[in-house]
């Protein structure tokens, strides 16, 4: 090109940006939009959703378009009452995020959006959302929120009055729901089965599923947060001893995402528990079964007296906890944590964040070993006398960077996962990874057995107990947090098992050749609270015998 003539050409695209009118941008009204981005959801952001209808249904064409309409109606409907000129850009944009962080793990796990899921994400802390944000996440976040949201923003919102806007957001309503019901009675029969039979398949539905999870929460987190928590331990009074007696310390160890299908006492194909497997005492209950598939869920259930078998949440959450009627009873509690917290079961006692220490060998880049719950132990159990109940919640099987869960001397099942990312690794790699962080549980229990060994000035017993399972790739699943009516036993079949040292035992008068003949009967955490109460000869009106794994068992001292 001639240099003179550079000057020109740029001169000639100055002139025509200057005579381009920028303010002008495509007018749109809001009720298009929404419908829109409806159609948007439906289309684009509803893999998981299709995939699981087609399999369900065989994938008929006249059901799935009954299911498109259906499923584009009710996302206009919800947003036809949510999102107005005003707020339309910002609230849609919030949506198309979310809904790309949904897509994304939907799709890489297979995990449900509901509202014990959305509680688990508000909670998760930034080491686990650390864990969970990888490159992968990239392509969904451009292709399913910044490049529509860049549409968005582009697009002007018409001005209406406010008497317009109502009645023609009135008309939108009527339409879009007599739209809606056409779509549904188009295959109302193989629709209403298809829900009927697989009810679960709302929790696909995105992101009306994330909508509905989060008006759960908000709903059920009133009461819990605004009031103090109601007290259960009024009667609560420990059996009087005899005064020549050791104080007692029982040790409940919490562990994490444990699934008692890979313990090796459970007759697991590899030995993933060598070490428990050769010690003394140890009773292994293999059928048992968790209150819920997340620790928001199975923590505080484990700990309340209502447990799963007469299940409120918010009954459970808005009460004290098992470790409250103990401290009224005068038993001392300690909660030492080196995961999440103690999701409000030990609120207003002593707790121990141990998840954050600097101890040379066991922590490293802001995470620690499940070692450190152990370290100083005997020294805080002896600062206050008397009886003693401390839990112990693990890190344990945390996913999905299990290969962190382990040091390098625990790698026996290779090769192992080592990517956060599960999507990188095979099948194998990935059991291979959670095996090997079994086998450190293995070994951090079997040391806690040895400190309790060590501690003569107390008669000492330990009851260890997963708070949920996890799925390992079986039927496309992936870590856990299904919703509980549909879970997998792979995420609510836990490991659970007990030691008792001699003197425990005699001074309790209990029985452990009776407690031994009870191991083959199903077992689940409604058992933990009644039988804790029991075992450290706790009275109090919310002790239920029937579910104490240990009543019947007493004898003479």
């Amino acid at each position: 090109m001639n240099t003179a003539s550079r000057p020109l050409l740029r001169e000639r695209a100055l002139d025509y940006a200057r005579s381009v009118d920028w303010s002008r941008r495509p007018e749109i009204s809001t009720e298009w939009l929404i419908l829109a981005v409806s159609l948007f959801f439906a289309l684009a952001c509803n893999g998981s959703f299709w995939r699981s209808a087609a399999d369900w249904s065989g994938g008929g064409l006249g059901l799935m378009l009954s299911l498109l309409g259906v499923l584009v109606a009710v996302h206009a409907l919800v947003l036809g009452l949510l999102a107005w000129r005003w707020n339309a850009k910002w609230l849609l944009g919030v949506l198309l995020v979310s809904t790309a962080l949904a897509v994304h793990y939907m799709g890489r796990y297979n995990v449900y959006i509901d509202a014990d899921m959305l509680r688990n994400v508000i909670n998760t802390d930034r080491k686990e959302s650390r864990e969970l944000i990888t490159f992968a996440l990239l392509w969904p976040l451009l292709g399913y929120a910044v490049l529509p949201i860049v549409v968005l923003w582009r697009l002007r919102l018409r001005r209406r009055s406010v008497g317009r806007t109502l009645l023609v957001r009135a008309g939108f309503l009527i339409i879009v729901g007599l739209g809606g019901a056409a779509a549904a009675l188009l295959s109302f029969q193989d629709l209403s089965a298809l829900m009927r039979n697989h009810h679960e398949l709302r929790y696909l539905a995105t992101p009306i599923n994330t909508l509905a999870a989060l008006r759960a929460n908000l709903k059920s987190a009133t009461p819990v947060h605004q009031h103090p928590k109601q007290p259960i331990e009024h009667d609560a009074a420990a059996t009087p001893r005899a005064a020549q007696s050791r104080p007692r310390l029982l040790l409940i160890v919490l562990g994490e995402t444990a699934r008692a299908q890979n313990f090796g006492l459970n007759g697991y194909a590899r030995q993933t528990t060598p070490e428990l497997a050769q010690t003394e005492g140890v009773i292994n209950f293999p059928d048992v079964h968790s209150c819920g598939t997340s620790t928001e869920v199975s923590v505080p259930c484990m700990f309340s007296p209502f447990g799963r078998h007469d299940y409120d949440e918010d009954k459970i959450r808005g009460s004290q906890s098992l470790l409250h009627v103990l401290d009224h009873a005068g038993i001392g509690t300690l909660w030492r944590d080196n995961q999440g917290g103690c999701k409000g079961v030990c609120e207003g006692l002593p707790i121990q964040r141990l998840d954050d220490a600097k101890i040379a060998g066991l922590c490293q880049d802001g995470r620690c070993m499940d070692e450190v719950l152990l370290d100083d132990l005997a020294a805080q159990v002896r600062a206050r006398p008397g009886d003693r109940v401390v839990v112990l919640h693990q890190l344990g099987n945390h996913g999905p960077s299990y290969f962190e869960r382990y040091p390098a001397q625990y790698r026996r099942f290779t090769p192992a996962c080592g990517n956060a990312d599960l999507g990188q690794c095979s099948r194998k790699e990935i059991v291979n990874a959670y095996d090997n962080a079994l086998l450190y549980t293995d070994h951090f229990l079997n040391r806690a057995i040895g400190s309790l060994r060590s501690m003569p000035d107390y008669d000492t017993a330990m009851i260890y107990v997963s708070d949920h399972g996890e799925s390992l790739g079986e039927k496309g699943l992936y870590l856990h947090g299904v919703p509980y009516a549909i879970a997998p036993q792979e995420q609510t079949h836990v490991p659970m098992l007990m030691w008792f040292s001699p003197e425990f035992a005699h001074d309790r008068g209990l029985d452990l050749r009776c407690v031994r003949a009870r191991v083959a009967e199903r077992a689940d955490h409604d058992n933990l609270f009644p039988s804790v109460l029991g075992l450290m000869q706790v009275r109090s009106s919310v002790y239920d015998r029937s579910r104490d794994l240990f009543a019947g068992c007493e004898q003479a001292a």
